[in-house]
């Protein structure tokens, strides 16, 4: 009996979040969690979940500038050691956005696992912006193997994480932001004080704070003063920036 042929895994990008743009300016890749180790597949549903509340937010936000918004589906559920998976569908999804739309602006932004692979995929041409939420980013061995964080020069970088997480340790991505900082000047990271992984206490602020930023990098909307401020100042001020309470009620989105 012959045997058949095992299925090759692909990642795909979701339909837009929101009414398709007639015309695409610029592209947001959201990039959910995922596990260290699983050779499982995600499960599209509850994976997306994480990601699709600031998805439909940044659609709303850039809706007159022609942004369109996917989810990456994965074709595992883990990083998996040195094969990185998460981010090289990440990769695979910048591509992908480039055949379908041509020569337009693209942000990562990943939470969790997804924010790793956002911070090793922005080293893509096409990639203007990365934003990393709560990024699951692993101990920092500067003598052995670190992070990688020259392939961001040249980008716009946020990096936003809970004080109180207890899932992704918020001092790591101080550290990697902090060594990013030295590639790249265009690195910013804000700090939720008392916020944990989920970041439920000021989703509505992190959502606005994402949108701010991105509007900024792919359309020229001027950035909120905090993010200017943010940007401008020498680690570690630009890199422990608080994010305040109510941030965002005063923007358009």
């Amino acid at each position: 009996m012959a045997q058949q042929a095992t299925p090759v895994r692909t990642a795909r990008l979701a339909r837009t979040l929101g009414p398709e743009p007639a015309t695409v300016s610029g592209v947001v890749l959201l990039l959910p969690g995922g596990e260290e180790v699983s050779a499982r597949r995600p499960a599209p549903v509850l994976a997306a979940s994480s990601v699709r509340a600031l998805g439909r937010r940044l659609a709303r936000a850039g809706r007159g500038e022609g942004l369109a918004v996917h989810v990456v589906r994965y074709r595992y559920r883990g990083w998996n050691g040195s094969e990185a998976h998460l981010a090289r569908d990440a990769t695979w999804a910048v591509e992908e956005a480039v055949r379908r739309y041509g020569d337009v602006p693209v942000c990562l932004a990943g939470l969790d696992m997804g924010g790793r692979a956002a911070l090793h995929a922005g080293g893509h041409e096409a990639v203007d912006s990365v934003v990393a939420i709560a990024p699951w980013l692993p101990e920092d061995d500067v003598a052995a193997s670190p992070e990688p964080v020259k392939q961001l020069a040249g980008r716009r970088v946020l990096v936003v994480h809970g004080t109180n997480d207890g899932r992704t340790d918020p001092e790591l991505s101080f550290r990697f932001a902090e060594r990013a900082k030295k590639a790249n000047r265009d690195v910013c990271r804000f700090e939720v004080h008392a916020d944990g992984h989920g970041l439920h206490q000021y989703r509505s602020e992190v959502h606005a704070l994402a949108c701010d930023f991105v509007m900024g990098t792919l359309f020229g909307r001027p950035f909120s003063r905090p993010v200017q401020d943010a940007l401008a100042a020498p680690p570690p001020l630009g890199l422990r920036m608080p994010l305040a309470a109510g941030f965002g009620k005063s923007l358009r989105w």
